[in-house]
């Protein structure tokens, strides 16, 4: 016995210098990297308002204490970049994907562009629960809900491509709601819709009311934008008297269509994602280091100073949230189809 337990403790002094050594490695791994976040969106739009601002101050809480940069790879509403992602990143822990979470949902309805399998992305987690809200400009003559119900021709509003809130959300609205839209694809994010908006191009557009709050603040703060509608599960807090549209749903259907379509959605639309395959200690870090960034008042501060929101996700609650979608009832998946993935 004596003998044995001798031979154990020479084991396990032999053993543990191999074990701190690989511990170490891991830890180290970060050290004098560049980790790249790409991003499916233009520059100067909400996306990239959060990713540059999390890419400053994520790495000081990634042992290492890597370098990190933004790559915007717009297109196609992010599908390029969420198809790079999955299809041709390495899986090394060195590349952070951020696309619109609802092209989940363009899965799900068989979209053949989405390149991708939701479930299989090693997810870090999200900075907000986003809010939609549909922003129109003066000059549109549409500043209300019932100016937009009785309008003569349909508001034009500007969207991405199929699977970008912009485009989603008003296609939900035109069926369930009724309400006259004509939506003009294409813009390569927010700020060009923007843009398109000022110029007299599109009356204005729909997305994340953070987004929206912040990036087109001096229109609303002059009366030159008007947010005319929000489409949330309950109102947004700093805009009560803004009509919601589940509000205006008349049947059970349509209900069911806003709250598929875009409420479930809204909860991902900005997560953050590694390739499938990346080692599970680099996944771990990562994740730890997103949530140590959350809680980061210097983060915080610079989010508030955007007016931006913060009400962090998790990776394991962007997961569960992701596979949660894949359960929708088929008869609803066959309704969302018919309107969220336009007929070649």
């Amino acid at each position: 016995m004596a003998h044995r337990t001798a031979l154990l403790a020479a084991l396990l002094l032999v053993s543990a210098p191999r074990w701190a050594e690989a511990a170490s490695a891991d830890q180290d791994f970060y050290k004098g990297k560049t980790i790249r976040v790409v991003v499916g969106f233009a520059a100067g739009g909400g996306f990239d308002t959060y990713a540059r601002i999390l890419a400053r101050h994520m790495p000081k809480h990634i042992a290492g204490n890597p370098t990190m940069i933004v790559d915007n790879m717009a297109g196609a509403g992010s599908r390029l970049a969420a198809n790079y992602l999955y299809k041709a990143s390495a899986p090394d822990g060195l590349t952070i994907g951020n696309f619109i979470g609802s092209l989940i949902l363009q899965q799900i309805l068989g979209d053949q562009s989405v390149e991708f399998d939701g479930r299989k992305f090693e997810w870090l987690g999200a900075p907000v629960m986003d809010e939609t809200a549909c922003a129109l400009t003066k000059t549109s003559g549409v500043t209300t809900i019932d100016q937009w119900f009785a309008a003569k021709k349909p508001v034009k509003l500007g969207g991405e491509a199929p699977g970008a809130n912009d485009s989603d959300v008003p296609r939900v609205l035109k069926a369930a709601l009724g309400l006259p839209v004509q939506l003009i694809e294409g813009y390569k994010g927010t700020s060009n819709i923007r843009l398109a908006a000022e110029s007299g191009e599109v009356d204005g557009g729909c997305w994340t009311w953070a987004s929206v709050r912040s990036t087109w603040k001096k229109g609303i703060d002059s009366g030159l934008v008007n947010v005319a509608l929000q489409v949330n599960p309950k109102k947004a807090a700093d805009i009560p008297s803004v009509p919601n549209a589940i509000d205006y749903a008349k049947s059970n259907e349509a209900r069911q269509l806003i709250e598929s379509g875009v409420h479930a959605p809204s909860a991902v639309l900005r997560a953050y994602a590694l390739p499938p395959g990346t080692p599970k200690e680099r996944v771990n870090i990562l994740r730890r280091s997103f949530m140590d960034t959350m809680k980061d008042a210097e983060f915080a501060a610079e989010i508030k100073k955007a007016d931006l929101d913060l009400n962090p996700l998790t990776g394991a609650e962007v997961d569960s949230t992701v596979r949660k979608l894949f359960q929708l009832d088929s008869g609803m998946v066959t309704k969302l189809k018919e309107i969220l993935v336009p007929k070649k």
